[in-house]
């Protein structure tokens, strides 16, 4: 009898019987036995020796539990956590193989792996008021894998800052201009605060910071933008102590374009203001500028602001408003714009007699371009020169008999060269 046949199930009681190697006891009775012998065989043949239908032994349970500790802090379910230097992952007898935070919208924690692949720290810091999940796993030198999975939240600040910054998102912008952020609450940890801001550039170029005092701080490259360069300000602030207790909260990025390349030379000695577009000489005008009681400041001025008609009040630049003591208030200049902090503006003057431009330098230190009062015309010179400036602009002026501007007076951070930029603070 063909005992593979019988355990695979291809024998039966009739051909059991037809076989005279068989002796039949009892007839029935052999069969009986006969097929008890081959449900055992295939109960073997599947299922295993305990009878786990489908269920596969796994390596780790043939080598029982991993002996990699891991240990996160801080500890499950802890709040109030500090948002630097607290978040950390480590791993004892064993190293880390992954760890994954994230916080309550799945957004991923960067992080870094150190001493050998056994610790494990955020790369910056964490965000104010918000939930983490942890997940860390390690594996012994058996190459077993322990896991734990912990929860916390970061603290709620009391007190706050945010940075208020120029150029806006979406702007576009003339190749002298810095991106300028003013925080509304002096920093002390002006390390911590830097770092959590990045100016980037497209096309790539080297883009640094400058702190003018403990509020401001500007970015620039060593020379002007070239133009169409699109450039991006990134804001990590959430969660960034800039002095004690006190935390930001801004956590966004913007982006700007730089526009056709203009640069403008008044030359207060020549009284001549000679536009520059994309390397071309395009437009030569006769100006004013500073009298020799009031000079204007040499050096390489920003455009800050644009008013098509602003009043100009002596009163806010301590020359005061009556003109027989040397002071003034006009209410309609036509076509101004900032070029200083303290006051100094390239603009439309229609007081003047046209004679004098080119010719004369009769102003309380700004530049001044023949123009209508009212500012409607459209081919005057200032008002040329209005319609064909942007927000970013540089207007250099040289041969004054001023000093040259301080850089953080305006956006004029280009009157300070690149080693003095750079250097530590």
């Amino acid at each position: 009898m063909d005992l593979k046949n019988i355990a695979g199930g291809k024998l039966s009681p009739e051909s059991i019987r037809g076989d005279s190697r068989v002796q039949l006891i009892g007839g029935s009775a052999v069969f009986l036995v006969v097929l008890a012998v081959v449900l055992l065989l295939t109960l073997t043949n599947c299922g295993g020796a305990d009878g786990g239908a489908g269920r596969q032994r796994t390596d780790d349970d043939a080598k029982g539990p991993s002996k990699a500790v891991l240990s996160v802090s801080p500890k499950d379910g802890a709040d109030g956590v500090g948002t630097n230097g607290k978040l950390k992952v480590s791993a004892a007898r064993g190293k880390l193989v992954s760890v994954e935070v994230e916080g309550p919208e799945g957004e991923k924690v960067k992080g870094k792996v150190s001493k050998g692949g056994t610790a494990w720290e955020p790369a910056s810091h964490l965000a104010t008021h918000t939930k983490y999940t942890v997940r860390a796993r390690a594996r012994d030198s058996e190459g077993r894998v322990a896991a734990k999975h912990t929860r916390f939240t970061t603290l709620t600040p009391r007190s706050t800052f945010i940075g208020r910054f120029t150029p806006e998102d979406g702007d576009k912008v003339g190749v002298g201009m810095p991106v300028s952020i003013n925080f509304d609450h002096p920093v002390k940890d002006r390390d911590a605060v830097e770092k959590a801001i990045s100016v980037t550039a497209d096309p790539e170029v080297d883009v640094q910071g400058h702190w003018f005092g403990d509020s401001r701080l500007d970015f620039r490259p060593e020379e002007y933008w070239e133009a169409g360069t699109k450039v991006s300000l990134a804001l990590n602030l959430d969660g960034v102590e800039g002095v004690d207790g006190v935390y930001g909260t801004q956590h966004k990025t913007v982006g700007f374009t730089i526009g056709r390349r203009q640069v403008s030379v008044a030359d207060a000695k020549s009284k001549k203001l000679t536009v520059t577009k994309d390397g071309k000489k395009i437009k030569t005008y006769g100006l004013t500028s500073g009298s020799p009681e009031h000079p204007t400041y040499n050096g390489r001025m920003v455009i800050s602001e644009r008013h098509r008609v602003t009043r100009m009040d002596g009163n806010t630049v301590g020359f005061g408003r009556k003109e027989e003591a040397g002071g003034y208030d006009i209410k309609d200049v036509p076509h101004a714009m900032r070029l200083s902090s303290s006051g100094t503006f390239i603009h439309g003057n229609y007081w003047l007699p046209q004679s004098s431009f080119g010719q004369v330098n009769a102003s309380h230190g700004c530049v001044g371009l023949f123009d209508v009062k009212g500012g409607g015309s459209k081919t005057t010179p200032g008002a040329w020169f209005f319609a064909h400036s942007m927000i970013g602009d540089v207007v250099e002026i040289k041969n004054s008999k001023d000093k040259t501007i301080q850089p953080d007076n305006g956006l004029n951070g280009w009157n300070m060269d690149w080693d003095k930029w750079t250097a530590d603070q």
